[in-house]
């Protein structure tokens, strides 16, 4: 119950829709037994005439006889007016009643999808908000469909099924006690007899619904999995086509799909169970008591006219609908509190990277980045080991070395996409620990190896970060960026939607809008990540050309693996094993023979 009432929480002002909501439903549930109730006396309107001469229908004592009072008045009526005008007031008065009960159930579910849409806005932004939140090295162990599951399947159970118990709570017990007032105002003695098949429901319907929580909190597991294949399917599918992989994919997800359809279909079956099996006992038992009550009503043993036993009868009839609601609610429930356990969970998880109370903001960069004792480590795979390094402002330091050497990690430690177990690092002194994070990144501008854009206009995506730009200034950065000569040949120019991860656009292209976007932004400070190893050699010279121009009277840090791109650098500082092995210009480090030498001795950097 502790989740169910976190979930709920995220409803609040939950008064401003429950007042409103329980008074409706009130005034809903009022009307509509009433409408049942009338049929007492429309009955003993009808066929009161074939009973010949009676005595007047005394009026009740106690205000709890409804059905006296209706057959009072109605007799009333009927004594009166004649049956054609009792008959005609009968059907007005149920006429208003049901239109009633409708309007008033009408404004009440209104109010209760308020309350749903509001309870889905809030949860769903809470989860948002948080995963955006979190250190870039918490998506590395993640699943990104999984993720994506909790964000969108879930939270869409947990609405559903939360604000729809929500609903049962309120509206049916209050229906449940309506009817129950009105059975025990017509005969105590009958209801109390038809109660005896509530405790056997209540049996059945629980061993039911048992082990319906486990088996949906499993399937919004293999839910996440089936979406985590379908992204990596999507995201791969070039290399999957070009592998022929295609058919080991379609069936690696068609397992997970059938694992997930036969849980749901054993869910939906246990689910479904619980309707008929109520229904069966609810019908017996009006059996029970049609021919129970029937044959006193028959033999003349019963306080009750035929008329009212017939209400009774039809009002008892509809005591099963509100029950079945409270038994359904108890199993779809589960399914909400699976799947709300995934989410809070999702809420619950903390970022390992978060800014100290007051901490420093930084409004320029004017000296030095300064690595002292660095170290850092993957679980079981220690990456950096003792790096010391300073980065003069102004000056272009690149960073070589063997794959694994902790080029990229280092780089990422810069703008805290991750921390170092151990040492410090200081930008003009303040120890990066002890800076507002949102300052610090606000003077760093980043250009990776991968092309990252978003399904958006070229214009957006170059302003992305810059929002207050003006249309002059991005043209200004696309040209810096050797980009504004294909942006006005596509199809509407800066205003070209790029398609998904910019899938319209050639590699080089790409490249170039993302080093506009930094150009936009104009940071002190440039991280540059192979931004250019991934392309042809004529996007290559463009692009390269561009970086020159966005590293000018910068401070930059750049990883690359052509030698074009790094012997002009400043300091080139050579990372083996995750330790600094080397340090010095290109032709220090070439007179010294050492690794760096063997390097371009090997051509592993090439002149482009």
């Amino acid at each position: 119950m502790n989740t169910y009432f976190r979930l709920l929480s995220f409803a609040k002002p939950i008064e401003k829709y429950a007042i409103p909501y329980i008074l409706l439903t009130l005034l809903a549930v009022v009307f509509s037994t009433l409408n049942l109730a009338l049929l007492a006396p429309l009955l003993t309107t009808l066929f009161g005439q074939n009973d010949g001469p009676s005595a007047a229908v005394a009026k009740p004592d106690s205000w709890t006889d409804i059905l006296g009072y209706f057959n009072y008045y109605a007799e009333y009526a009927y004594e009166n007016y004649g049956p054609l005008e009792a008959l005609k007031l009968v059907c007005i008065v149920i006429v208003i009643s049901v239109f009633l009960s409708n309007i008033f159930r009408y404004f009440s579910q209104r109010v209760m999808e308020n309350l749903r849409i509001h309870t889905l806005l809030n949860l769903r932004r809470r989860v948002f908000d948080n995963v955006m939140n979190m250190h870039v090295g918490y998506f590395s162990n993640q699943r990104k469909g999984d993720i994506i599951s909790k964000i969108s399947s879930d939270v869409q159970v947990v609405q559903y099924s939360v604000t729809g118990t929500l609903q049962v709570v309120f509206k049916e017990p209050l229906q449940l006690i309506a009817y129950l007032v009105i059975l025990f105002a017509i005969s105590y003695k009958l209801t109390l007899f038809a109660l005896l098949v509530l405790p056997f429901s209540a049996f059945f319907i629980s061993r039911i619904v048992k082990r319906l929580k486990h088996q949906a909190s499993e399937a919004q597991t293999l839910y996440g999995l089936m979406i985590s294949y379908l992204d990596e399917a999507l995201s791969g599918i070039k290399i999957i086509k070009a592998f022929n992989a295609t058919e080991a994919i379609k069936n690696k997800f068609q397992t997970e799909n059938e694992r997930y359809s036969a849980l749901g279909r054993k869910m939906a079956y246990r689910q479904q169970l619980a309707s008929p099996v109520s229904e069966f006992l609810g019908v017996t038992m009006v059996a029970i008591i049609v021919f129970y009550g029937g044959s006193l009503v028959i033999t003349n043993q019963s306080e009750l006219a035929a008329s009212e036993f017939i209400a009774y009868i039809a009002i008892f009839s509809q005591l099963m609908r509100p029950a079945k609601a409270i038994t359904e609610s108890f199993s779809t429930i589960h399914s909400g509190i699976a799947a709300g356990e995934r989410v809070l969970e999702l809420i619950d998880e903390k970022p390992e990277i978060t800014d100290v109370p007051n901490g420093v903001v930084l409004k320029d960069f004017k000296e030095a980045i300064t690595l002292k004792d660095i170290s850092f480590a993957y679980p079981g795979r220690p990456v950096l080991q003792e790096v010391n390094l300073t980065i003069p402002k102004g000056k272009t330091v690149a960073l070589v070395g063997p794959s694994g050497g902790g080029k990229s990690t280092l780089m990422d430690l810069l703008p805290r996409f991750i921390e170092a177990q151990s040492g410090e690092i200081q930008i003009d002194g303040h120890e990066l620990r002890h800076v507002k994070t949102d300052s610090l990144r606000a003077l760093i501008g980043v250009v990776n190896q991968e092309s990252v854009l978003f399904n958006d206009s070229i214009a957006n995506n170059i302003s992305f970060g810059s929002p207050a730009a003006t249309m002059d200034e991005i043209i200004a950065a696309a040209k810096i960026a050797n980009a504004h000569e294909f942006i006005v040949n596509t199809e509407n120019g800066y205003d070209t939607n790029i398609g998904d991860r910019g899938m319209k656009l050639s590699g080089g292209q790409k490249q170039r809008i993302c080093i506009a976007r930094a150009v936009l932004k104009n940071p002190p400070i440039m991280l540059l990540d192979e931004a250019t190893s991934a392309l042809d050699t004529e996007s290559e010279k463009l692009v390269q050309d561009a970086l020159n121009k966005l590293m000018k009277n910068r401070t930059s840090l750049v990883i690359a693996h052509r030698l074009s791109t790094i012997q002009n650098a400043d300091m080139i500082v050579v990372l083996e094993n995750g330790r600094i092995i080397e340090q010095g210009t290109h032709h220090e480090l070439m007179y010294k023979e050492g690794l760096y030498h063997k390097f371009i001795e090997m051509q592993q950097f090439s002149e482009v």
